[in-house]
């Protein structure tokens, strides 16, 4: 085994998801695992944010980048709410986000580009506390 495997993916992968998503919707989330659902939210944390999110060959604003065209192009309304909010938190900005969401609809179709633009114009209003906020 390498020197820079960690034997402890979940703690470091807790932190990071925290620091990412906010402590309260990881927080939420985690107490509302069940025992069907709980090795989900384990396998997500150790796998997703402490294996790979704490790997230092990207920052995590480009990290978000590439989660947001994934995601996007794999029609993941829920996880595309949740990680458009995390780029906001990684430092990416609003004209970053509408040029990766550009990049979607070339490279995907612009269906995916028109929903993911509407569910994106939804988030921000909510992040400003707009009209729309939910």
């Amino acid at each position: 085994m390498s020197d820079s495997f960690d034997t402890n993916p979940f703690d470091k992968g807790l932190a990071i998801r925290r620091e990412v998503l906010g402590a309260d919707y990881v927080d939420a989330a985690m107490a509302a695992a069940d025992d069907f659902t709980r090795p989900m939210q384990e396998l997500s944390t150790a796998w997703c944010w402490g294996a790979v999110w704490s790997r230092p060959g990207l920052a995590r604003r480009d990290r978000s980048l590439i989660n947001i065209a994934m995601i996007a192009v794999l029609n993941r309304p829920q996880e595309l709410r949740l990680h458009l909010r995390a780029a906001l938190n990684n430092g990416v900005t609003r004209e970053e986000i509408r040029e990766v969401l550009l990049q979607v609809a070339v490279y995907a179709g612009i269906p995916a580009g028109m929903a993911s633009f509407h569910l994106a114009r939804d988030v921000l209003a909510e992040v400003d506390g707009g009209p729309d906020a939910g």
